[in-house]
């Protein structure tokens, strides 16, 4: 955003900075680090939590940095004060540390991340999600306890959700109502999985679990319930529309994105006329690509005439969209705009209006363990929130780590009763505590 980087500039002329602490070590958390240090103007990286202390230095000494190794919240505050670098396995530190002012989960994980950012808003700093994993799962609760303790949480800018947030907010802010946030995806396959994605991996430095929740569906649900859930909005069907012009081939030729989207205007005509007010989707082999997109309305005839003069067709629908996302480079905007201006790239409205379900990848036996996202077990399915409790289906956040008790058939979604997951965990309390808080029926927006 304009203001931004003037307000980042000013804080650099007065001799401050915006302190950021990174969870995680891994290619996001490495890339996030080098745009502060390289890039930021008024922002620097001052601490790096990992569970391996290894990874962490790296982060820094890749940048030409020297870490100082942390094992308590004074080290860490006497290591900034200082004006060095701290590095600890432990990220629920950050939280009674002082220097602090924003925590950027990075990892993708869970547990781990639960106890994180949980200690970073009991501790006061600004929590900043690139984590859509994790935020897909209990972000309303952990929302709701930064509310109460006068913090911005928000998701971070660059990746779809956060991309597709801002234009939701340029497309009303010139006038027009959005009714559908899409996503712009090269691959859906529910089946691949770590053994079929690992050259794809090797190649851009990722987990291969991770490529695979990419490719089998689950990335896309965790985005895309990140956007109904911040607008109140919902799905059309389980696993959303998802029209696909590849052919199930990822090096197709691709489809103009406004031909493809032509295929959502009759599920969108079906939804709006139930009275709904908006829904979220993708398409699959469009181009350009990868990107995100806006379908709007606007009533005003004189206004109508204006779109289609700027070459945005005759309507009911008016196409927006953005045809790439940064991830990382983006990240910096999202921590001084929390920072400095309280204004969230993306959050939950409040009460979740959509989850993401677990799905058997395979026929799964008594005693299997759910061992990752993007794993050979299980793919993710965005499905509204009422379905989910009515049938008792465990969100793929929580079944993770969780041991199968039951035969379950390939392409089963997987309620709570046939997984037993381990006790004690942090995300599931908050999970409760979430189901508790907003138990009562939910309202779509309608703004």
């Amino acid at each position: 955003m304009i203001i931004v980087d003037n307000a980042l500039r000013k804080l650099e002329a007065e001799g401050r900075v915006i302190s950021v602490a990174i969870v995680g070590a891994g290619m996001q958390a490495r890339a996030l680090a080098r745009s502060i240090e390289n890039s930021t103007p008024g922002m620097r990286v001052v601490a790096v939590a990992n569970r391996s202390r290894g990874n962490a230095e790296t982060v820094f000494s890749d940048l030409g940095l020297t870490p100082t190794w942390c094992t308590t919240p004074q080290q860490i505050t006497e290591t900034i004060a200082a004006g060095g670098r701290a590095v600890t396995t432990d990220p629920t530190l950050f939280g009674p540390a002082e220097g602090i002012d924003a925590v950027v989960e990075s990892t993708g994980a869970l547990e781990f991340s639960a106890h994180a950012v949980l200690a970073a808003i009991e501790g006061g700093k600004h929590p900043i999600l690139v984590n859509a994993e994790l935020d897909a799962t209990i972000g309303p609760v952990l929302k709701a306890k930064a509310d109460a303790m006068g913090l911005t949480y928000t998701a971070g800018d660059g990746d779809q959700p956060g991309v597709a947030g801002n234009l939701l907010r340029f497309v009303e802010g010139i006038g027009v109502r959005p009714v559908l946030a899409g996503s712009i995806k090269g691959l859906h396959d529910p089946y691949r999985n770590p053994e079929t994605q690992v050259s794809f991996a090797a190649k851009w430095g990722m987990l291969p679990s991770t490529a695979a929740s990419f490719a089998d569906g689950t990335k896309i649900s965790i985005e895309q319930a990140l956007m109904a859930n911040s607008r109140g909005w919902r799905v059309a069907k389980r696993g959303m529309t998802g029209p696909d012009f590849s052919g199930g081939d990822p090096y197709a030729p691709l489809v103009p994105l406004d031909e493809a989207v032509k295929a959502l205007f009759p599920v969108l005509d079906e939804h709006l006329a139930a009275g709904a007010t908006g829904i979220v989707d993708y398409v699959i082999g469009a181009r350009p690509n990868p990107g995100v997109f806006v379908l709007g309305m606007i009533d005003d005839p004189v206004q109508q005439h204006q779109l289609a003069y700027y070459k945005l067709g005759p309507g009911p629908y008016y196409l927006f969209y953005v045809p790439y996302h940064l991830c990382h480079f983006e990240v910096p905007s999202s921590i001084a705009r929390a920072v400095l201006f309280g204004d969230a790239v993306l959050a939950p409205s409040g009460a979740p209006t959509v989850g993401v379900v677990a799905v058997a990848k395979k026929d799964l036996q008594p005693g299997e363990t759910i061992a990752e996202l993007g794993g050979f077990e299980c793919y993710g399915m965005l499905e509204n929130i009422e379905v989910m409790r009515a049938d008792d289906l465990i969100p793929l956040g929580l079944a993770i780590g969780g041991k199968v008790n039951k035969p379950i058939a390939k392409d089963t979604p997987i309620t709570f009763a046939d997984v037993d997951r381990p006790a004690g965990r942090l995300i599931d309390t908050l999970h409760a505590e979430q189901e508790a808080m907003f138990s009562a029926p939910v309202q779509e927006d309608v703004a």
